[in-house]
């Protein structure tokens, strides 16, 4: 089954084309509430509608083959995995709590947004396999999407099967460079890219470029000498950000 989307208990299209500044302007704004420890989905009731949303949902597996590759939209960017069969999904996830304990059963819970957090700060991950709904969390799910990007690159079904599981464990994360997509389309085309994340670059060089950054920025850095007062902490970036800016545009 190529290019299919499924949502609980439906099957339909969707359009996955972003706006390149909306993309820009979220994962920076996901950046700064990591740093502030907030909560990216929301607290209180929010995060309750979340789990009745998510435990309510079904999902037909009998749509998904193993070695499937699954993406779910969600509010900031895609989460990906990799179907092994019988109702479980291979998937990088951010999580700081096998650091703290080794108890499996804590572990093996869904990944809450704390633990994912901290896990992010502190560039620690792991390759869990999840039932579909777990993975999924309410979200509808595209399947093999990208494979129309790698055309004759696709790997044998058992391939992709055996790649997911043998990485399955601890491993380094990073934003940029070893996300959820760069494990999926290791394990499926054999090359780990990602497309999210050179989106994001292409659009930090095309803000760099454009010239009108040096002036917000010099203007930001003159806002916080008069908001703080005049000092190093705030004078040197009012001078060295615009001038890098500058330079490299």
């Amino acid at each position: 089954m190529s290019q299919e989307q499924l949502q609980p208990q439906n099957k339909n299209k969707i359009s996955t084309m972003k706006n390149p500044m909306y993309e820009i302007a979220s994962l920076l704004l996901e950046k700064f509430l990591l740093l502030a420890n907030f909560k990216l989905l929301g607290v209180g009731s929010g995060a309750e509608e979340e789990e009745k949303k998510k435990q309510c949902c079904y999902y037909d597996t009998t749509y998904f083959k193993p070695g499937d590759l699954l993406e779910v939209p969600r509010t900031l960017f895609i989460h990906f995995g990799i179907y092994l069969g019988d109702n479980r999904v291979a998937h990088l996830m951010p999580d700081i709590l096998p650091a703290l304990t080794n108890d499996q059963k804590q572990i093996q819970k869904v990944v809450t947004n704390k633990r994912l957090i901290f896990g992010v700060i502190a560039k620690m991950a792991r390759i869990r396999v999840d039932t579909v709904e777990d993975f999924a969390y309410g979200g509808s799910i595209l399947v093999n999407h990208m494979d129309k990007l790698f055309k004759n690159n696709v790997l044998r079904d058992e391939e992709v099967v055996c790649r997911a599981e043998k990485l399955v464990g601890a491993t380094e994360y990073s934003l940029l460079w070893n996300n959820c997509e760069h494990f999926v389309t290791f394990c499926r085309y054999g090359s780990p890219v990602s497309f999210q994340t050179e989106k994001f670059c292409e659009t930090v060089k095309m803000i760099i470029r454009d010239q009108r950054s040096v002036l917000a920025s010099a203007l930001l850095g003159l806002v916080s000498i008069l908001c703080l007062g005049l000092a190093p902490s705030t004078t040197l970036p009012t001078i060295i950000i615009p001038f890098i800016l500058w330079m490299a545009g």
